[in-house]
């Protein structure tokens, strides 16, 4: 299948090399002119505009904007329901507010263009692992995207089936889903990046609970000196909180013990705060998920072990770079 990409950055860039290697073609664009020949060197096709990119792309054309939520999707939408025609789909896999696919879905709907909203997670580590896809929108486009998708998905892998569930059927275990009508696959990845945040403030608050047994204002006979990062090691196998984020935790502290590269100062890039607005709106209590966006509010303003925990979980797996530390890159 050809399709486009807009957007080249860490996931759109190795999303396209994922593609390539399975076979497809891909049609490239980013504003960075470094970013479309790298990947026109690993046989992409490079485009100068995107105006070259709905040329270079055969009918019905399906376009994956791949760009930072907000007022740069939203120019990108825009820019491309100027340029295509009716049949054509274009495809928005970044973390979009849901309410404002709803919206795009149904002004592109009067131009006869199909939108599809792609919840994506795997970061930095997708190209090799995969990246698992939440979908929102139409069936038909999302049923004739489903060689990108199953391209990019992870595949069952060695992943032991869920009992009872032998018979099931569908693509949930292979990594994507088409979750609903338009907005449904962004909300599911709101929701999964609000859990994220409550599983990483435990893990933070517990190692540096574990950091703070050496304290000398303890009485000695109840002190400890643990070693993090062993402890990540060990909770790592067999352990009933194993996880890849442990992997990921046992992996920054085998690199930095102290976490001294880290400031601890912790970004929210949204989704935490829209899934607190949507456990509002539903009247759903949702007091870990609140604490855990309260404590990256916190995390601004002065800085603990635990913080920098998150912050090493953040670049480990996705790359993020501390606000502070991103000039210095």
């Amino acid at each position: 299948m050809k399709i486009g990409m807009i957007g080249l950055g860490k996931m759109g860039s190795n999303m396209v090399r994922r593609l390539l290697a399975a076979g497809h073609q891909c049609v490239v664009f980013d504003l960075d002119v470094d970013h479309v020949a790298a990947l026109a060197s690993e046989g992409a096709e490079g485009a100068a505009t995107i105006d070259d990119l709905t040329r270079l792309l055969p009918a019905p054309r399906a376009v994956w904007i791949m760009v930072p939520a907000g007022d740069a999707v939203e120019r990108t939408v825009e820019a491309l329901a100027a340029r295509l025609e009716p049949g054509d789909t274009i495809i928005d896999g970044g973390n979009s507010y849901y309410k404002d696919d709803v919206r795009r879905a149904e002004m592109l709907k009067g131009k006869g263009i199909h939108y599809v909203d792609v919840g994506t997670s795997g970061g930095t580590w997708g190209l090799e692992r995969g990246y698992c896809l939440m979908i929102g929108g139409d069936e038909a486009p999302v049923r004739q995207l489903e060689p990108i998708f199953q391209s990019l998905a992870p595949g069952r892998g060695d992943i032991a089936r869920t009992p009872g569930r032998e018979d099931a059927g569908g693509s949930a275990e292979h990594g994507y889903l088409h979750c609903g009508r338009s907005g449904a696959g962004h909300f599911v990845k709101m929701i999964h990046n609000g859990i994220e945040y409550g599983l990483m403030q435990a893990y933070a608050e517990g190692f540096d609970i574990l950091r703070g047994a050496a304290s000398d204002t303890l009485p000695e006979a109840y002190r400890y000196t643990f070693d993090g990062g062993d402890i990540a090691e060990l909770w790592r196998r067999g352990s009933v909180i194993g996880s890849w984020l442990l992997d990921l935790t046992a992996q920054a502290l085998t690199e930095d013990a102290q976490l001294d590269r880290y400031a601890g100062y912790v970004e929210d890039s949204g989704e935490g705060r829209w899934t607190v607005q949507a456990a509002v709106e539903e009247a759903v209590p949702a007091e870990v998920l609140t604490a855990s966006l309260y404590a990256r509010f916190r995390s601004r303003q002065e800085h603990t072990f635990g913080e920098k925990v998150l912050s090493a979980m953040r670049q480990q797996f996705g790359g993020h770079l501390e606000a502070d530390k991103k000039d210095a890159s």
